[in-house]
C-alpha cells in the first residue's frame, strides 16, 4: 500500500500551523509519520547542537543519542545538506547501526534561513523501502516544519 503523501503533507501543515515550538512540532510530525507509513520501524529527528546531531523527538526503538557530523546516513545528510536515500544501510560507508532491524533509510536535512537545525530520519526493516515518491513527500513534510520555524 502506497503512502498518501498529499494527505500527510496536509496533516503536517495543519499540525504546525501557528505553532512555533520546534520540539512540539517535531514530536507531532514523528508520530504522524510513524503511524501512517508502512514498513517503518523508526521515524524522528536529530537536532544540530554543539557541532553534532543530538537525538530529538521520535517514534520507535531507543536510538543513538549523538551522531558526529559526516558519520552515518544522518551525519552525511547534515554535513552535505542534501537528502540521503539509502537502499541498503549495511553497504553505506560508516553506517551507524542504532537498530539492527533497519535495512534502508532516508534522511532529510532541515535548513532554516540557510542554517542547519537538524534532520528528519526514517528507517525501515525492508531493503529499498524509500523511492522518489517517498523522498518528494517527506521533503515536503520537512519543509512544513521548516516554514513553522522561519520568522
Amino acid at each position: 500500500m502506497e503512502t498518501n503523501y498529499e494527505q500527510l503533507i496536509h496533516q503536517a501543515r495543519s499540525l504546525v500551523d501557528g505553532e512555533h515550538d520546534l520540539i512540539a512540532n517535531m514530536a507531532n510530525i514523528s508520530a504522524l509519520l510513524f503511524n501512517n507509513m508502512n514498513s517503518v520501524n523508526w521515524a524522528g529527528f536529530y537536532l544540530f547542537k554543539e557541532s553534532q546531531l543530538v537525538l530529538g523527538p521520535f517514534q520507535g526503538q531507543p536510538a543513538c543519542i549523538r551522531i558526529p557530523m559526516g558519520k552515518g546516513v544522518c551525519g552525511t545528510a547534515a554535513e552535505m545538506k542534501t537528502t540521503q536515500r539509502v537502499d541498503d544501510v549495511h553497504a553505506f560507508a560508516g553506517h551507524i547501526a542504532c537498530d539492527a532491524a533497519s535495512n534502508s533509510e532516508i534522511v532529510i536535512p532541515l535548513i532554516v534561513n540557510d542554517t542547519l537545525i537538524g534532520v528528519l530520519d526514517i528507517d525501515s526493516p525492508e531493503f529499498s523501502r524509500f523511492d522518489e515518491q517517498d523522498q518528494a513527500g517527506l521533503e515536503a513534510i520537512a519543509q512544513a516544519l521548516v516554514v513553522s520555524q522561519q520568522s
